[in-house]
């Protein structure tokens, strides 16, 4: 299986306040600690992979005297993805020494998808220009929403006409893919609130559109608005209603979804790097919080505070600070709830020969009972999720027995 690589960006302008990701403001001087942190890693990581495409064993990188889990994957990454927190915050000097970096210290495919997340307010003329000369193929804009009033409470600087802008300048640019990133189920939105954003979001024609039902977790200000009785969250048949017309308007728009909140105009437009993690392929992490799974069982994570991650790369370590190790039961069991949250479905017999746990016999009646009550249904020798099972996609591997063989 073919790898995947993810750098997380920490860094915002504020922070949005449904965001519970590693991110936060910083200064000139926090983001350049950043780059040159970021750089270490990379050559840390470096030395493994690369020796894991000319030789057995777990080759010793900078962390020589580090417990750390090995990279036998030999192939080369051919996904690249720059997420955060805000990438197109960075100075275009940090995104020029990240890149030029990480072409040295890994190895990555000549065909190679690199994609950077950005802020509407940061695509300028120069910007895109420079993107596309740094080797950016695929921008995922976050728009978020083209309604002001969203925007204000999801705490955005940007506004829905310079959404607008920043969209059609960056399809002229001719990147590969253009993305846009929505959220829907804002307190306070109306379902022709959110079509006049999905219209307007057609017209504009990106290449791939990703919809996001809001989600308030803790450590936020929205779960702290909400406790307060100051936020109202919008009703869980408000957002199963919104989640079916997402999926019809889209459709009949000509963006078909492939995944739970993902739709592209082509299968060519699909995110390739997403698929690593529906697939188990592997994937490596760098920067903080950044996770990685090495494609057979094992799987670690890294310091999610900014200065404690790189306090431990100047020591000469790699920042993991926890790993575990996940049991064939465990595998299949993400799996088919990854699988299941796609409209490719799950071949219940590549599971079972790729991790040696029975799952059609045990599971006939449950699979049959699936398929009469309208989330599932069969293609040929897959387990295709109903629009009805997308809706409920998170549940529906826990219906499934899973034990070994």
């Amino acid at each position: 299986m073919t790898p995947g690589l993810y750098i997380h960006v920490p860094f915002c302008a504020r922070v949005c306040p449904y965001c519970d990701f590693a991110v936060q403001t910083g200064g000139p001087k926090k983001r350049s600690a950043y780059v040159d942190a970021l750089v270490q890693e990379m050559g840390a990581w470096g030395a493994r992979v690369r020796g894991a495409a000319t030789e057995p064993g777990d080759p010793a990188g900078l962390d020589a005297n580090q417990s750390a889990p090995s990279w036998t994957c030999k192939s080369s990454f051919d996904s690249v993805y720059i997420g955060g927190g805000t990438p197109s915050s960075l100075a275009l000097g940090a995104l020029e020494t990240i890149l030029a970096a990480l072409f040295e210290a890994l190895p990555i495919a000549a065909d190679c998808t690199v994609s950077l997340e950005t802020n509407p307010e940061d695509v300028t003329g120069a910007n895109l220009a420079a993107w596309r000369d740094l080797g950016i193929t695929r921008l995922s804009l976050g728009v978020q929403s083209f309604d002001d009033d969203a925007l204000g409470l999801l705490g955005r600087t940007h506004t829905s006409v310079d959404a607008i802008g920043a969209v059609g300048a960056a399809l002229e640019v001719g990147f590969d893919v253009v993305s846009l990133d929505l959220i829907y189920g804002v307190p306070g939105q109306s379902a022709d609130g959110w079509r006049a954003t999905l219209e307007q979001a057609v017209s504009l024609q990106p290449h791939h559109i990703s919809c996001y039902e809001l989600t308030v977790h803790e450590a936020t200000r929205f779960f702290d608005a909400r406790r307060r009785g100051e936020l109202v969250e919008v009703a869980d048949d408000a957002k199963a209603d919104l989640f079916f017309a997402t999926h019809r308007f889209l459709a009949a728009a000509g963006y078909p979804a492939y995944e739970v909140s993902n739709f592209a105009r082509q299968p060519a437009y699909r995110s390739r790097h997403n698929r690593k993690y529906w697939d188990h392929s592997p994937y490596l992490g760098l920067g903080p919080s950044a996770h990685s799974f090495d494609g057979a069982s094992a799987r670690w994570w890294n310091e999610r505070r900014l200065d404690g991650w790189a306090a431990v790369l100047d020591e000469g370590f790699l920042p993991i600070v926890d790993t575990e190790s996940l049991s064939p039961e465990q595998l299949v069991l993400e799996e088919l709830a990854l699988k299941l949250r796609t409209t490719a479905g799950v071949d219940l017999a590549g599971i079972e020969r790729r991790f040696g746990v029975e799952l059609a016999g045990p599971n006939a009646e449950v699979v049959e009972r699936l398929k009469e009550t309208g989330l599932l249904e069969s293609d040929t020798e897959r387990l295709v999720p109903t629009l009805k099972g997308l809706a409920v996609a998170d549940t529906l591997a826990s219906s499934f027995e899973i034990a070994s063989r």
